[in-house]
């Protein structure tokens, strides 16, 4: 019997990194919760579970969510004996806050800004990258730039301001994502894992009549693409390449960032369980 199966966590986000902290905290025996938007515009699909919010279940290594529509379907999951998957529901403004009361409030959103989490909606709230004030908005903050600080927990201040540039990975980094160039409907060449050459066309951003070329800036992998048929806006990170050709599995399994996190929130969480 697990010390933790009557402490329910939220957490806000499902995207690749709050999947690493989901497989933590599941493995941990926590119950969980996820809250996604009507339309998760995740890169790295493979390894998010957002992505059950279109496909109905996502299954990311042996997790399983599952997207639920009404908060008993949620209560149904999470107190079943069996708990074995976890519920997403489409719920960006934490309504379901007026049903449940969480032990811990997860912000990984990770929209480099504070979406609305404080510190009154869990008995304890830790919060994922810039945006937020430990001790203000919430009890702890996790940081989230790839480096020597990756995964360190504030409990006063604030995380590292967010400085517009991806982390280094294989000697690449602002190059290796790919924002949208202009408004439109995306329309995908290439799928997560292939091989793609430099300036090849990965994808078209359809704007009225025209057809935008979305190109690969070097030779890589297809790590991530947003997903086929949404609606993106100019500038929005559509894609990642990575440059290591021999990591083909890493577009398959969560990553060693989100990893790091998800250790991170487990730390951070016995810290406040435990004071």
């Amino acid at each position: 019997m697990s010390l933790f199966n009557d402490e329910l966590v939220i957490i806000r986000g499902a995207g690749d990194l709050a999947t690493g902290i989901v497989y933590s905290l599941y493995k941990a025996h926590f119950k969980i919760i996820l809250l996604e938007t009507q339309y998760p515009s995740s890169i790295r699909r493979k390894v998010a579970l957002s992505e059950a919010v279109y496909e109905g279940e996502s299954i990311v290594e042996d997790i399983k969510g599952i997207l639920v529509k009404s908060y008993e379907e949620v209560l149904n999951i999470v107190t079943d004996k069996n708990y074995s998957k976890i519920p997403i529901l489409i719920d960006p403004n934490c309504e379901i806050l007026n049903h449940v009361k969480p032990t811990f409030l997860i912000d990984a959103i990770i929209a480099k800004k504070n979406l609305g989490t404080n510190k009154s909606m869990a008995k304890y709230t830790i919060a994922l990258g810039p945006g937020f004030t430990a001790g203000r908005d919430c009890d702890v903050v996790i940081e989230t730039m790839r480096g020597h600080n990756l995964g360190r927990m504030y409990t006063k201040g604030e995380a590292i301001a967010n400085t517009g540039i991806p982390g280094n990975i294989g000697g690449k980094e602002a190059e290796r994502v790919i924002h949208a160039s202009a408004d439109g409907i995306i329309e995908n060449i290439k799928n997560i894992g292939d091989f793609v050459k430099e300036k090849e066309v990965i994808a078209y951003i359809k704007n009225n009549n025209e057809k935008i070329e979305v190109l690969a800036a070097f030779d890589g992998l297809l790590r991530g693409i947003i997903r086929d048929g949404f609606k993106v806006h100019k500038g929005l990170k559509i894609a990642d390449i990575d440059p290591r050709k021999s990591e083909y599995n890493n577009c398959f399994t969560i990553s060693d960032k989100a990893r790091n996190l998800g250790g991170a929130v487990l730390t951070a969480m016995m810290y406040l369980y435990n004071m």
